[in-house]
């Protein structure tokens, strides 16, 4: 996402229970929807409608992992913020998201520093 979401969205997403738990979940390691779906106590329709949601404001990203028992891969879900905060800016609200540097990125940047 190249842009941050409005306050509202993100306001809206916060205040819902499931994606805060999801979040802080998630924060502890990885998960697949599944295991979400237990440990958020939520059926699984509400945790894939929360999962887009915290997807497109790029609050959560998705990852694609080996699974050694399966021999296939599963899918699973970790945040993509470290924190959001809302500070009052001659009479307006400004959203900042300080969002966590993905290896990729920082392999980048690692290698255009050289």
């Amino acid at each position: 996402m190249s842009e941050d979401p409005d306050i509202g969205t993100v306001a809206g997403l916060l205040e819902d229970e499931t994606a805060r738990r999801i979040l802080t979940q998630t924060s502890q390691e990885p998960m697949s929807a599944s295991t979400l779906e237990q440990r958020c106590d939520a059926s699984g329709p509400t945790i894939y409608r929360r999962l887009e949601q915290l997807e497109a404001s790029d609050l959560i990203v998705r990852q694609t992992r080996p699974d050694p028992e399966g021999g296939h891969h599963r899918t699973v879900y970790e945040p993509n913020v470290r924190s959001v905060t809302v500070e009052l800016v001659e009479g307006e609200l400004e959203l900042s998201i300080d969002r966590r540097e993905n290896m990729a990125d920082r392999l980048t940047r690692f290698v255009e520093e050289i």
